[in-house]
C-alpha cells in the first residue's frame, strides 16, 4: 500500500529533522521552526505525488475522520491503519543507524508530566487538523490547493504543539519513535494514540453538521 511508503518518509524527515536539530519545545529557536516546516513540507511532497494514486493517507486520526464522514469504507480504514503504523515504523528503522536511540527519535512526550493537559492540547490540535484535511478534501475543486492547505495547517500545529507535548495529532507517527526508543515515551505513548482519535472524531462530526447545515442554508 502506498500509505506505507508515504508514512515512511513523514517519520523519516519530520521526526529525522526534530531529532538531528535537537529540537527542543522549551527553546524557541530555529530546530524548532525548521520541525515543524519538516512536517508541513513532506506533507505537502507526499500530496501531490501520491495523492492522486491512494489519497495519501498517512494519518489514522484522519482516516478514522474520513470513514466517519462516510468517504471510506471499513475495510479500506482498517488497510490504511495498518500501513500506516507499519510505514512509520519502517522510518523510524531509517533513523535508527542515523541518529541512535539516544537522540529520541521525535517521540513525544508528556507537557510537564501531566497527562489531562497533554491529551488537551493534542485533542484541540488534532481537531483543527482534521478539520482542515476534510474541508480542503470535501470538493474536487479544491484538489489543486488541498496538498498546500493540509501541508500549511501542519506546520502550524506544530508551531503551536511542539512547545507542549512535541506534537503528535498522528497516532502512528508517535507510536513507532515509542516503540524504538521505549522507557518513558513507550509509558506515555497512549495519550498520543488516544487524544488524536479523539480529536479526529470529533472533527468529522463536528464538520459534518456544519456542512450540513450549509447545504440546508
Amino acid at each position: 500500500m502506498l500509505s506505507l511508503s508515504a508514512h515512511s518518509p513523514l517519520v523519516f524527515i519530520g521526526c529525522g529533522v526534530a531529532a538531528a536539530l535537537g529540537c527542543n519545545g522549551a527553546v524557541p529557536d530555529g530546530a524548532y521552526v525548521a520541525t515543524a516546516l519538516a512536517f508541513g513540507g513532506v506533507i505537502v511532497a507526499m500530496a501531490y505525488s501520491i495523492g492522486n494514486v491512494s489519497g495519501c493517507h498517512v494519518n489514522p486520526a484522519v482516516s478514522l475522520a474520513l470513514f466517519m464522514d462516510k468517504r471510506l469504507s471499513a475495510k479500506d480504514l482498517c488497510g490504511y491503519i495498518v500501513a500506516q503504523v507499519l510505514g512509520a515504523f519502517a522510518g523510524g528503522l531509517l533513523l535508527l543507524p542515523l541518529l541512535g536511540v539516544e537522540s529520541g527519535l521525535g517521540a513525544n512526550g508528556l507537557y510537564e508530566g501531566n497527562i489531562a493537559l497533554s491529551l488537551l492540547v493534542e485533542v484541540v490540535l488534532t481537531f483543527i487538523f482534521v478539520t482542515a484535511v476534510l474541508g480542503a478534501t470535501d470538493r474536487a475543486s479544491n484538489a489543486g490547493t488541498a496538498g498546500l492547505a493540509i501541508g500549511g495547517s501542519l506546520t502550524l500545529v506544530h508551531l503551536m504543539g511542539i512547545h507542549f507535548t512535541g506534537t503528535s495529532v498522528n497516532p502512528a507517527r508517535s507510536l513507532a519513535p515509542a516503540l524504538l526508543v521505549g522507557g518513558a515515551s513507550l509509558s506515555c505513548v497512549w495519550v498520543f494514540i488516544v487524544a488524536p482519535l479523539v480529536g479526529g472524531a470529533l472533527a468529522a462530526v463536528v464538520y459534518r453538521a456544519l456542512a450540513d447545515k450549509e447545504e440546508q442554508a
